[in-house]
């Protein structure tokens, strides 16, 4: 009996090695997040300097320092790999499923029950994109989740000691938190408890304890703090003006989105699930009342929800911490379906993944044969390429309908639709996206020309950051645009480290003198090649991606 309630554990434990671990090498990296920090992470750790990023050498101060250590350590235990690019988000994403597995198990001492929640959360289509990914957010995830379970325990403490111990956890998480994302980690549990505390009348614990959380996280965070305010005094004026108040609230926020821009993420988001978010929602809101721990659950959803809704900025990664709550509520939910022996919604849930896999499969066949008007998505030789693609989506429409056997009984297959997609992805990609968003091939075909350069500059600061990571230097310029490294150019020791297209013919022929320069451009959607540069001796170009190649002069 024991190793069937350990079931779900171990097949949420196999999925995260199939689809978490198995997979992050075989995909070239992204631009512009993922070559962004590979890139500051090799430059922390060939600096020696685990205070102040640096991007292409420059002051990058749009994040705070803990997410760069999470990437530092794994570039550090497994080289220079997109492996150990990837791997710290996938291990704080494999730690939330286990916060997630443990919270359930202090909720309701079920463990087929926090086995399923775990798989849920992994199997998630937002958790497992995001989650193999290298950007933040599933570390700032993995600590707002730490927070929550922390209050969680707070809440079932009996004891001062008790309390005052999970209330110091909270403290620790929301400390490594504010140091990976920002005030935003903060706040973002605050306004999750508030409710919490409210209805069960524990605003007096959270009065009289909260401040050990406060004093905790302020400890935790203070020497890095100081650190950085002594070395660079400017980056707490621009880090909470800029990234915070501009970024988030101002008109001209980044990725302004209307007030219901994440309902339509969360629905797809929740896939292979979609069925159990509207019953796994309403249960909880009508058993809150008999059941704490899910209005606990319900507020972790929604307060977060409604909070970067109201935010002009948005992004579908602002709400991974959202899914871990949802997993659990989908689990509890699933488990009362199955007691009161009804199916119904675990059938629906096999056709929505059917649907979802059969419209994926005719859509990448149309954009892939070229029936459609435009460009095909794939070129005359990448038929290996199409029959992937294909594949990954006809497996989720196998696993839909083998979810469906015995009158949905088998519901629990949709955890394995995801599956073939995440294995195969990565070697599907066509090619004119891989030359327009995956610059390590380009770099990889034109490596001679590249090392054998004095200069190399890149108008894409994705781009760049590519070039810096794969060449393994970190002076790479910047052509013509400044980007998201604006600010660091700003300073009057960076100046020379931008080129603007009027100065580059003059540049050019004074930096010939030293040695080769290679001038590597992005082109936009339709872009032809410039007439305005110097004729260079080489050109090379792949899709979108050009290479101007000039030869040292005497």
């Amino acid at each position: 009996m024991k190793s069937l309630k350990n079931a779900w554990a171990i097949v949420a434990s196999l999925f995260f090695v199939l689809a978490y671990l198995l997979p992050l090498n075989g995909r070239l990296l992204w631009q512009p997040d993922e070559t962004r920090y590979a890139e500051i992470s090799r430059e922390m750790l060939q600096r020696g300097d685990w205070v102040v990023p640096h991007l292409l050498g420059l002051r990058y101060f749009e994040k705070p320092v803990a997410g760069y250590w999470i990437n530092n350590i794994s570039q550090w235990l497994f080289g220079d790999s997109n492996f150990a690019v990837r791997f710290g988000a996938v291990f704080c994403s494999g730690v939330s499923a286990l916060l997630v597995f443990a919270l359930a198990m202090l909720m309701w001492r079920n463990a087929r029950c926090a086995g399923l929640a775990a798989l849920i959360f992994l199997s998630m289509v937002l958790v497992f994109s995001i989650g193999t990914y290298s950007v933040l957010d599933p570390m700032i995830a993995l600590w707002m989740t730490a927070a929550m379970v922390s209050y969680y325990l707070a809440l079932q403490a009996v004891s001062v000691r008790g309390r005052l111990g999970a209330y110091a956890l909270l403290g620790l998480a929301c400390g490594m938190g504010f140091m990976t994302k920002g005030f935003l980690a903060l706040a973002v549990p605050v306004i999750a408890v508030l409710p919490i505390a409210i209805t069960q009348r524990r605003w007096r614990d959270l009065l009289i304890y909260g401040p050990l959380a406060i004093v905790t996280a302020a400890l935790l965070s203070l020497p890095w703090a100081l650190a950085i305010a002594q070395r660079e005094p400017d980056f707490w004026r621009y880090f909470f003006w800029v990234e915070h108040i501009q970024r988030f609230a101002e008109n001209d926020a980044q990725h302004k989105a209307p007030f219901w821009y994440y309902l339509p993420v969360l629905m797809a988001g929740t896939l292979p699930w979609l069925a159990l978010l509207p019953g796994a929602l309403f249960k909880g809101w009508r058993e809150r009342a008999a059941r704490p721990e899910l209005f606990f659950l319900l507020s972790w959803v929604l307060m977060p929800l409604l909070f970067f809704s109201i935010a002009k900025g948005k992004l579908p990664t602002y709400i991974l911490p959202c899914m871990a709550p949802l997993a659990l509520l989908m689990a509890d939910y699933a488990e009362a379906r199955l007691s009161a022996l009804r199916s119904r919604v675990f059938r629906i849930n096999a056709l929505l993944n059917g649907l979802f896999g059969a419209l994926g499969l005719l859509a990448l066949l149309l954009l892939g044969s070229g029936l459609l008007p435009g460009t095909p998505l794939f070129g005359p030789h990448e038929g290996i390429k199409l029959a992937l693609g294909a594949t990954a989506f006809a497996g989720w429409l196998l696993f839909a309908v083998l979810s469906l056997g015995e009158g949905g009984r088998r519901w629990t297959w949709a955890a394995a639709c995801p599956l073939l997609l995440c294995l195969l992805i990565g070697y599907a990609i066509p090619q004119q996206v891989i030359d327009a968003k995956q610059p390590q091939n380009f770099i990889r075909a034109n490596q001679t020309l590249l090392a054998h350069s004095r200069y190399v500059l890149s108008d894409s600061v994705g781009l760049a950051a590519g070039l810096s990571w794969q060449l393994k230097r970190g002076d790479v310029l910047m052509y013509n645009e400044q980007g998201e490294v604006g600010y660091g150019l700003g300073y009057a020791d960076a100046h020379d480290r931008f080129i603007s297209e009027g100065e580059f013919a003059s540049w050019l022929a004074q930096a010939r003198r030293q040695g080769n320069v290679a001038l590597a451009l992005q082109l936009s959607r339709g872009e032809s090649l410039s007439d305005r540069l110097p004729p260079p001796d080489k050109m090379q170009r792949m899709n979108r991606y050009v290479l101007y190649w000039y030869q040292q002069q005497p």
